[in-house]
């Protein structure tokens, strides 16, 4: 059996769980997150707990149990307490504006990147140099995070660059004369 998809997922009293077919919806005070799982993988309600169990165990079934179980378990702790991402960015002039949808980063490039942000995603500058990205979808945040950072990634030799924060950037020397 799977460690993580034979762990049953606790429903919090202020969440509710509808499954209809192989949509589960989750809601709860912070919004409603909806999610498709594959058709073979049995979900259902018991007490107040979401168990999964698969239908045999084939190397296919094995691989979607814990996957699924992970789903419905992140969908219900987004809707609860929701997922955040904190960025820093680094280097001389380089900054971050937020105007209403559109995070406007000036990265030193030869002109200002600007990025639509995507509905349930809310974005905080705390200063110019540090961007904390939120919302209820673990992936949706995931991803806005992955796409700031992809437009300037750290460099090895002087560390300028968009990182995550507390992440550790190894740094290279620099050519040497010989």
């Amino acid at each position: 059996m799977s460690r993580v998809g034979k762990k049953p997922v606790p429903i919090p009293g202020e969440v509710s769980v509808k499954i209809e077919g192989s949509r589960i919806t989750v809601t709860g005070p912070k919004g409603e997150l909806s999610q498709a799982t594959h058709p073979s993988m049995r979900v259902e309600l018991e007490g107040g707990e979401v168990v999964v169990s698969r239908p045999s165990d084939i190397k296919f079934h094995k691989s979607l149990h814990g996957l699924t179980r992970s789903l419905i378990a992140n969908m219900v702790i987004g809707v609860t307490t929701g997922y955040e991402k904190s960025l820093e960015i680094q280097g001389i002039g380089y900054k971050a504006v937020l105007a209403g949808k559109k995070l406007n980063l000036s990265l030193g490039l030869s002109h200002p990147v600007l990025l639509s942000l995507p509905d349930g995603i809310e974005v905080k500058l705390d200063g110019p140099n540090k961007i904390k990205v939120s919302g209820i979808d673990k992936q949706l945040v995931g991803l806005v995070a992955a796409k700031i950072r992809s437009f300037r990634p750290p460099e090895p030799y002087k560390g300028k660059g968009i990182r995550y924060e507390g992440e550790m950037v190894r740094k290279k020397a620099g050519k040497t004369a010989t």
